[in-house]
């Protein structure tokens, strides 16, 4: 017996009826790594811009935490305020998909998602600064005292002993400061990078680069945490930014994990009153109960932003400007859209960006699909009850 109800194809949809080079909207709609728009929220942006000038401007720690319901967009934001920073020359700036079974991971991934070539270089950044304090030699950055060294005019045999010493002064903490020079040692790198990454490696290993300690729980992981910080510091960095999204996983820990959890967070910050800037995303009604529950560690959040569903207008505005992207030729506004049915999808998605998306991409696929000129009211109905 056969079925031939199927029909799968390769073949793509033509939008350009409605001006358009393609469907705008994601079909699933999860936030790009670099998102391009944000609409609405104005409250929020000011909150959050807020919080990223004042340690850029002075230096000092401070965090927030972004709470909002599912889907609305709490990932897009702290993915969008990241894109804003992380181009800048003076900050290091990474992001957490969630923070896993405790501050180890947090600090992991964070540590993964500035990758091996960032830390490597940050490793031949600090060579540079001693090169010039140690030799006659004045490399002005990381590929410069990397050129020196491979060209054998500074040697790593006077310069790491040196570069060993110093760095374990600026962050008090002697097997980070091996672990970061041996990053630019070919034999080693690789361990170098397992080690500072928290994933572990054997004694032997550890051994071969004089490393007596394992980033193997919470508390060394803040002491790494803080080392990183003090070395970008000590390079002219002014801080660092951490995005933790879906913070609310926390919730599913055990109660001693959770509290575990939210201490390590609280000695990073008590003991980073420089140069250090956290940002949350988590679900309402879990930050509520750790503000109620840990009051030790949300003292330590500056301000709570909430985000709020969208209005009509801002609906507009969201659906125009994934238009826009897509556009072929004059038209403006929610054309193809009529009027009414943004009104319709702000009802029915309730101001929900995820919801609002998802309804946008299948509308303009099924109006595709039925040959239509416009989309209307009926269509929109049609889609809304299937």
């Amino acid at each position: 017996m056969t079925n031939d109800t199927f029909s799968i194809t390769d073949e793509q949809r033509d939008y350009s009826q409605f001006g358009l080079e393609e469907n705008p909207f994601p079909y699933s709609p999860v936030p790009d790594n670099d998102p391009a728009l944000y609409c609405g929220q104005e409250h929020a942006t000011r909150a959050i811009s807020d919080t990223v000038s004042t340690m850029l401007s002075t230096g000092k720690s401070k965090h927030l935490v972004v709470t909002a319901k599912y889907g609305n967009g709490k990932s897009h934001t702290l993915k969008y305020t990241r894109s804003l920073v992380r181009d800048r020359e003076d900050v290091v700036v990474g992001y957490v998909a969630q923070p896993g079974e405790g501050f180890r991971d947090i600090y992991h991934e964070f540590v993964y998602d500035l990758g091996f070539d960032r830390i490597q270089t940050l490793a031949y950044e600090y060579l540079a600064q001693v090169a010039c304090n140690t030799t006659d030699c004045n490399p002005t950055d990381a590929s410069a005292v990397e050129q020196l060294i491979d060209d054998g005019e500074v040697l790593l045999s006077e310069l790491v002993p040196e570069a060993v010493q110093q760095l374990n002064n600026v962050t008090k903490f002697a097997d980070f400061a091996r672990a970061i020079v041996h990053m630019v040692y070919e034999d080693t790198n690789l361990y170098a990078w397992q080690w500072l990454t928290a994933e572990g490696i054997r004694y032997e290993q550890r051994k071969e680069m004089e490393i007596h300690s394992a980033l193997d729980d919470d508390t060394t992981s803040v002491r790494a945490f803080t080392a990183l910080k003090n070395l970008l510091l000590d390079l002219g960095y002014t801080g660092v930014f951490v995005f933790v999204d879906e913070f609310e996983s926390i919730a599913r820990l055990n109660t001693k994990a959770e509290q575990a959890t939210l201490n390590s967070i609280r000695h990073l910050m008590d003991q980073n009153s420089h140069g250090l800037c956290m940002l949350f995303g988590c679900a309402p009604e879990v930050w509520q109960d750790v503000m109620s529950e840990y009051h030790a560690f949300s003292e330590r959040i500056g301000q709570e932003v909430a985000l709020r569903p969208l209005t009509d207008e801002h609906i507009k505005e969201l659906v125009s400007s994934y238009l826009d992207i897509e556009r072929t030729d004059s038209a403006r506004d929610v054309d193809p859209f009529e009027e009414e049915c943004i009104e319709l999808i702000h009802q029915r998605s309730q101001g929900n960006v995820r919801q609002t998306l998802l309804l946008c991409s299948r509308v303009l696929d099924a109006a595709v699909d039925d040959g239509r000129k416009t989309i209307t009211l009926d269509l929109v109905r049609n889609v809304i009850s299937e």
